[in-house]
């Protein structure tokens, strides 16, 4: 069986079609998504819509969750570089309706059983809460830490958009990378894919897929949303064009 995990999708429609298209066509037989959909890219609601039209279980991301407050008048309580609180509020905009209804329905994890007697649970951040992050250098007291008393076979994130898949503690912890958004200086978008064998045992590899980068990218420079985010996507690095106030320069001064 193949399963395919996706997370931080935030807003690119074309690379979350091609990472579907690319699973289905290596076999996927399930598609689960471990949150945030939404932020940064030009399409937030038509994400939303994709997943949703799909049934693909999904959760809701810190972003998501960001942009849930924001519509309900809370994004004032947060302390946001400006162009960071430009892209929320653009974003706030540009998924209401259908798409933040859709958000607002989202459970913060989903407890699975992808494979057959492999209990799966999937976070966002971890199992901490969507903001904590797991990274490829997380030790086993660390996850051990994280887990608590809840100790599942399988432990799908995302969050840091840093891509791995590694066996510790007895634990098989499957961070998605990003799905949209990469920020390792790769511009290909990555997901994961879980296949168990004959034996039971659950294996898990990451694969970096193109997509159509230039539809994006167009998208963006027409919209609201700071111009230096077109150079992000282009180089997979995060706010890579954004000075330290958080908006970009050459958006300042026009």
């Amino acid at each position: 069986m193949l399963i395919a995990c996706i997370s931080d999708i935030h807003g690119n429609l074309p690379a979350l079609e091609a990472a579907v298209a690319d699973a289905r066509a290596r076999g996927a037989e399930m598609i689960c998504c471990a949150g945030d959909l939404t932020g940064y890219g030009p399409f937030p609601r038509e994400v939303c819509l994709f997943l949703e039209e799909r049934g693909i279980p999904t959760i809701m991301g810190n972003y998501d969750r960001k942009v849930i407050e924001a519509a309900e008048g809370k994004a004032a309580r947060r302390v946001m570089k400006e162009g960071k609180r430009r892209i929320l509020l653009w974003t706030v905009e540009n998924t209401k309706g259908a798409g933040l209804g859709y958000l607002k329905r989202l459970p913060e994890s989903l407890d699975l059983d992808l494979f057959p007697g492999q209990r799966s649970l999937i976070v966002h951040g971890s199992p901490v809460s969507p903001d904590d992050p797991i990274y490829p250098s997380v030790t086993k007291p660390a996850i051990e830490g994280k887990l608590g008393g809840n100790r599942p076979a399988i432990l799908v994130c995302g969050h840091t958009h840093i891509p791995f898949v590694k066996k510790i503690s007895g634990l098989l912890v499957v961070n998605c990378g990003s799905a949209g958004y990469p920020v390792d200086g790769d511009p290909r978008p990555s997901y994961a894919l879980l296949r168990n064998d004959r034996g039971g045992n659950v294996r898990g590899t990451i694969v970096r897929f193109p997509y159509d980068r230039g539809r994006t990218i167009g998208k963006l420079r027409n919209t609201g949303l700071p111009r230096g985010l077109s150079d992000d996507f282009a180089l997979g690095n995060k706010n890579s064009s954004l000075d330290h106030r958080g908006i970009n320069q050459e958006d300042e001064n026009g």
